[in-house]
């Protein structure tokens, strides 16, 4: 008969092949999970099946019960009404009016938009996909070169997942029972410093080589006025959501609702002055596309519980993180190899199953390799304590997993906005990305040196 590890490590084996295949990933979980404790229970004399499979009816519950996640639903209401209201078009025709007197200046607005329609969205597969239909016809209208323009929006589009509020973020939280907010605090500075340096990027090639871009054309004047009102209501609606949680003023749930309503009575507004916005038709599309996004989030949330339970029994999380602590490997060199497992992992799956698959293997790991859950911050191989390093490593994390959205052979945001730009070979999409992916390395380079660029936010906030 096989070990419990050994099984651990087939029912691994088998769900990232699942995952391969395209299995629905809740689904792929829920049978890796059943499938992985019958199998302990004919292995294992203490493992039993039937009492496994009578807790589901209250899993599921506890799940969809849970009041840290009501914000999941509400976060992505958020962005299918920001969507509906067209406020990412007025967001990007803001920013353009703003930036394009500088040469490039329209594709570091598309980078800016993606940064602030993250902000509401919390996806970044949903903000390249939807900044890519507002943007990349103006870019293609204004001549910008097919690298630039699809390379700045798929690297754009992966700011959902880190800029506050974030779906993966409240996800990571719950898994590794830390603060929500302090999440998003921390998640803010990292966040600007992405938006600049892509911006930083496009500028620089820019200068290199200017046919990328045309020769700077401002606005006419009344179309500039008229995008530039449209624009401040926008900005300070996502400002306010964002400076609401960056300083504390109100928790994720009491913030999303705020949002909800704030865009939705904007929406309703905007559409009543111009005859462009929210309408009841497009609040009922918003409800519906939540209800069905919102119910493949649950599903893979319960399909994780089913698969914690299964790896728990197989010990194969605990033997990991014991072989970690008595390896005498430099915990920073075991760091580093987990960073380069989410980046080649990310490359196939989507960010929220990810997450959910690996960090719980890799976090007690790390617990481990720190010198304990309840080591000071003198004693610890990071120099943190426990809360500090699960506010680091959590956002290191989903900047890894940003990077893996756009890493070749296969980066997902690369494949949306190639969709998007139907004549624009998938080469010269990858070929666009490059330069933004050295910036996310050195971006990642200096979380790990400077952790003060996440814990800075927390500490002042929290006291």
């Amino acid at each position: 008969m096989l070990d419990p590890i050994t099984i651990g490590v087939v029912g691994l084996v088998v769900l990232f092949a699942l995952l391969m295949l395209r299995m629905p990933v809740g689904i792929a979980m829920i049978l890796v999970g059943v499938g992985g404790t019958y199998a302990l229970s004919l292995s294992v004399p203490y493992v039993r099946f039937v009492p496994y499979i009578r807790q589901f009816k209250s899993l599921l519950w506890e799940n969809v019960a849970n009041y840290d996640l009501s914000v999941v639903p509400l976060f992505v209401l958020m962005g299918y009404i920001a969507a509906e209201a067209r406020l990412s078009s007025d967001l990007f025709k803001g920013l353009e009016a703003l930036l394009s007197r500088l040469r490039g200046g329209v594709a570091m607005a598309a980078i800016a938009a993606c940064g602030g329609f993250g902000a509401v969205c919390g996806s970044s597969l949903a903000t390249a996909a939807t900044m890519g239909k507002v943007a990349l016809p103006e870019l293609k209208k204004l001549g910008y070169a097919d690298r630039l323009s699809a390379g700045a929006l798929a690297a754009g589009g992966t700011l959902g997942i880190l800029i506050p509020p974030s779906v993966a973020l409240v996800i990571y939280a719950i898994i590794v029972e830390g603060s929500i907010l302090k999440m998003f605090q921390a998640a803010v500075l990292p966040g600007l410093l992405a938006v600049l340096s892509f911006i930083l990027v496009v500028a620089i090639q820019v200068r290199i080589n200017p046919s990328l871009a045309p020769e700077p054309r401002p606005m006419p004047r009344d179309e500039r006025n008229i995008a530039l009102k449209r624009l401040f209501p926008v900005i300070a609606i996502f400002g306010a959501i964002i400076l609401g949680l960056g300083f504390g003023l109100f928790t994720p749930t009491p913030a999303a609702s705020i949002g909800v309503f704030m865009i939705a009575a904007y929406g309703f507004v905007l559409r009543a002055l111009t005859g462009e916005g929210l309408n009841l038709k497009g609040l009922r599309r918003a409800v519906q596309a939540t209800a069905i996004t919102s119910g493949m989030i649950y599903l893979i949330l319960f399909g994780a519980e089913v698969l914690k339970g299964f790896f728990t029994r197989s010990g194969l999380p605990q033997a990991l993180s014991d072989w970690a602590a008595t390896s005498g490997l430099d915990p920073m060199l075991v760091l580093v190899i987990m960073l380069i497992a989410f980046v080649i992992l990310g490359c196939f799956m989507e960010s929220l199953a990810m997450i959910l698959v690996v960090v719980p293997f890799f976090w007690p790991t790390l617990i481990a390799l720190n010198g304990g859950e309840y080591v000071s911050a003198a004693d610890a191989a990071f120099g943190m304590d426990i809360e500090d390093l699960k506010i680091w490593f959590g956002i290191l994390a989903l900047i890894v997993v940003e990077l893996g959205l756009i890493t070749p052979p296969v980066g997902l945001n690369v494949f949306i906005i190639s969709s998007l730009a139907k004549d624009t070979p998938m080469s010269t999409v990858f070929r666009g990305v490059m330069p933004f992916l050295g910036s996310e390395v050195i971006r990642v380079a200096l979380i790990i040196l400077i952790p003060a660029l996440t814990l800075t936010i927390p500490r002042l906030i929290g006291g």
